[in-house]
């Protein structure tokens, strides 16, 4: 079967027993058309770049799945009406990654305190709108 990768925005008024419960519905539509959810990810609240139904923020989730068009069409159709839900993105892929996706890495890093790889002591730089870098 072929191999999808999911992004789904809920509202931001939901809780997160509210957006995880949207995960497991959505779970069960694909497994009862056939297919199966590999894992999800439940990424939290997150600022969009811009208002969607005059929504600032949204509950965002991923899901890695193994489902026939037909499942993956029906599961999008459905979220496509589902009032919680805002936006979907759902792309196909030839391989699922290994381990946590990007957001979760990054998740990580902030909690261990990690500084990424910023040198030691690493200067910032502050751009003006005369193009010339000034250093403080």
């Amino acid at each position: 079967m072929p191999l999808y990768e999911h992004v789904m925005i809920a509202r931001q008024d939901l809780s997160n027993a509210q957006a995880e419960g949207l995960i497991e519905h959505f779970t069960a539509v694909l497994s009862d058309n056939g297919g199966k959810v590999v894992e999800h990810e439940y990424w939290g609240v997150k600022t969009m770049a811009y208002k969607i139904n005059k929504n600032r923020k949204g509950h965002y989730a991923f899901l890695k799945s193994d489902a026939p068009a037909a499942a993956v069409q029906e599961m999008e159709r459905l979220m496509r009406l589902h009032d919680d839900v805002m936006r979907v993105l759902t792309i196909k892929v030839d391989v699922h990654g290994e381990g946590p996706s990007v957001q979760m890495q990054k998740r990580d890093e902030r909690e261990r305190g990690d500084r990424g790889d910023r040198p030691e002591g690493g200067e910032r730089r502050e751009r003006s709108f005369g193009g010339g870098d000034r250093r403080r």
